[in-house]
Formats: C-alpha cells, sequence, structure tokens
C-alpha cells in the first residue's frame, strides 16, 4: 500500500515539516521552562534580535496591526522579555529592545533547535535539505529584492 506521505504535494509536505519541526522545538523549549511563551514571540524576538524597533516596525515585520503587536509588547514587558526606551531620533516614540532574559531564552532555543537538527539529520541529510531548500527559495525569489520576513502563520 502506498504512503499517503510520500504523495504530498510540496506545498503541504514543507508546511507539515514545519509544523511538525516547530511542535517538537515548542515541546521542548517548555520542558526547559518557557512554557509562557508561543511560537509568535519567538518571531518577535528574531525581529528584535540585532537592536530596537517601535512597536509600528515590529507590526510590520510579524504582519500584524499595530495594536496587535501593542498588545504583544505589553505581554512581553509584564513577563520581563522586553523594555521600552526612548527613541534614539526623540519624540514620543519608543523602542522596543529585547532584556537580558530575552537574550538567555535565544540562547537556550538556539542550542535546543541545534540540537534537534542534529537529531534529525540521523534520518534526515540536513545539509543536503538545506542546500534544496536554499535553491528553492533562491529560485521562488529570483532576484526580486531582498528576503521578504518570515512572519508566523495565523
Amino acid at each position: 500500500m502506498e504512503d499517503p506521505v510520500e504523495r504530498l504535494e510540496l506545498l503541504f509536505g514543507l508546511g507539515l515539516s514545519f509544523q511538525l519541526v516547530l511542535t517538537e522545538f515548542v515541546r521542548r523549549l517548555d520542558a526547559l521552562g518557557y512554557e509562557d511563551l508561543r511560537p509568535v514571540h519567538g518571531y518577535a524576538f528574531q525581529a528584535l534580535r540585532w537592536g530596537g524597533l517601535t512597536s509600528t516596525e515590529l507590526a510590520g515585520r510579524l504582519g500584524v496591526t499595530k495594536q496587535a503587536a501593542g498588545q504583544m509588547i505589553d505581554e512581553l514587558e509584564r513577563k520581563g522579555y522586553v523594555s521600552r526606551h526612548p527613541h534614539p531620533d526623540g519624540g514620543r516614540r519608543r523602542l522596543v529592545v529585547l532584556t537580558d532574559k530575552a537574550q538567555r531564552h535565544l540562547a537556550v532555543a538556539g542550542e535546543t533547535l541545534h540540537a534537534l537538527e542534529r537529531e534529525l539529520g540521523e534520518k534526515v541529510d540536513v545539509p543536503a535539505l538545506r542546500d534544496q531548500l536554499a535553491t528553492l527559495i533562491k529560485t521562488l525569489q529570483d532576484g526580486k529584492g531582498p528576503l521578504p520576513p518570515l512572519r508566523p502563520v495565523w
């Protein structure tokens, strides 16, 4: 009997693979004490990782409304993962930056993800898969400027 996974269209195979890897990644982070975070918080952390953003800028990176970004920032601030600071250009804008607690989470998340990749590498040729995904991305992007931001699927 034919395995239905073998017949999956590319889009569904990519989506299902992403969903399963993300679910296992989150399960492992929860077990390490980060059950107060959701996957969307990881997208926010990645956007904020290299310096602060305003809530409007974060909303644009995540593909959400300014109100939704503001609510997420409020939640992450209450949990101690972000803080707000005066914008260096002045005015009323505030810069949202990651705290040391968020930086520690990013380090743990990175270690966890690399461990998961190593485990998957026992059954899947991860470097070849990464190369194939890079080729697919470059083919679809076709030199149309910078890569779009990776956004959560709502």
